[in-house]
């Protein structure tokens, strides 16, 4: 995928985020960017832990799970 170029209007708090990721040096292209992988990174652990609580809630999966280690417990 080619690079893209964006434009984004930053509210106060925005400006006040960028500001301190510029303090290591790094230009606002960088900083954006690993903001960004660094959300999405974040984003999807949150999903999965949902999904992990979802799952463990539930009585049949749970109940599955249990023949699952049952079986291979004696494998």
């Amino acid at each position: 995928m080619a690079d893209k170029a964006i434009s984004v209007r930053l509210d106060a708090e925005a400006q006040r985020a960028l500001a301190f990721l510029l303090r290591d040096g790094r230009s606002q292209s960088e900083a954006i960017r690993s903001a960004l992988i660094a959300a999405s990174r974040a984003a999807r652990y949150d999903r999965m832990e949902a999904d992990a609580k979802r799952l463990g809630d539930d009585p049949e999966d749970r109940a599955l799970i249990a023949e699952l280690h049952e079986f291979f417990g004696e494998v």
